[in-house]
């Protein structure tokens, strides 16, 4: 019985405890997008194209 009064109150807590970490995960954002991340991953948009390839001066003196 002894067991049964000290495991009442510790099991409140971690539960009060679990509430309270949860509560601020949701204040806090942590559940707005959860679908983005994987978008991001599947799709890479943020390459830069190759930059041009210089002109040769020479080949277009010889062109005209």
């Amino acid at each position: 019985m002894t067991n049964l009064l000290m495991l009442i109150p510790v099991a409140l807590l971690l539960g009060l405890t679990g509430l309270v970490g949860f509560l601020w995960a949701l204040k806090s954002g942590q559940f707005d997008d959860l679908d983005g991340a994987a978008h991001r991953i599947l799709f890479d948009d943020d390459d830069m194209p190759p930059p041009p390839k210089p002109k040769n001066l020479k080949t277009e003196e010889k062109d005209k």
